[in-house]
This record gives structure tokens, sequence and C-alpha cells, in this order.
């Protein structure tokens, strides 16, 4: 797990991404920096707004896609209504739980992947993401 960062540490590590410390996304920047996690707009706004403040649900989904934008998360959509926004910015893959609705990392070594297809002409790769999609079994005899 992650030594979480102070306040000084959050503010340097914004900077460093070219992002503007304020109020507002220090506080998710501590939210979200504090461990590897995935987490959907919405569960950091519950997280943020058990504060002292409140933080409009605009500026949390602003604040998240400038800090993906910037490399500071990585943004995975895990369908076209529902994207988490993961801590950990190494290339990984994920697990989604379709019945729980949680996402969790494949490790690098656990997926093998052969070669791209040809390229369209005039584009290069961008990224690889691959969201495998599982569900509980359930077991009928239970």
């Amino acid at each position: 797990m992650l030594k979480t960062p102070d306040h000084e540490q959050i503010v340097e590590r914004l900077q460093a991404h070219g992002i503007y410390p304020t109020r507002q996304r220090i506080e998710v920047a501590q939210i979200m920096l504090s461990q590897d996690q995935h987490l959907s707009a919405d569960q950091v706004m519950q997280q943020v707004n058990r504060g002292a403040t409140s933080v409009s649900k605009a500026t949390i989904y602003n604040t998240l896609g400038l800090f993906a934008s910037k490399g500071l998360l990585r943004e995975v959509i895990v369908d076209p209504s529902r994207a988490f926004y993961d801590s950990n910015t190494c290339h990984h893959h994920h697990f989604f739980n379709v019945d729980s609705g949680t996402l969790s990392d494949i490790q690098p070594d656990q997926l093998l992947l052969g070669e791209l297809p040809a390229l369209p002409e005039g584009t290069e790769v961008d990224g690889v993401d691959i969201i495998v999609r599982i569900r509980n079994r359930h077991n009928p005899s239970a």
C-alpha cells in the first residue's frame, strides 16, 4: 500500500504534472493518490463531500478529466455510461465485475497479448486497454 502523501507532496505532484493546485484539486488528489484504487466520479464526490467543504459534481468531473489528460490518473471506460479513474498509471489491464460493478487490476504478466493487427494508414498506437468482463458464478444448487 502507498504512503498517504501530505499536502505539500500533493501540491508538488500536481505542479509536476502542469496542474495549478486549487483547494478542490488538492482534495481530489488527496483521495485519489492515497492508494492504488479505481473510483468513479460519484465515489470521489462522496468522499470529498464527507469533509467540511462541498464540491460540485461538475468540478469533480472536470478535475478528474484534467488529471487524466495530464497523466496523473488513468481513465478506464467500462461501458458508455461508466468510467473509473485509476491511480495506478503503470501499464496494466482490468477485470470488470458486471454484478458488483467493481474494477480490479490484472497484473501485466498474467495477460499475454500477441501481435496487433496492421494499423490504418497514417495512424499509430496510443495505447491498448483490455477489460475482461466477469460475473459472479451462480450456483443453481444453492
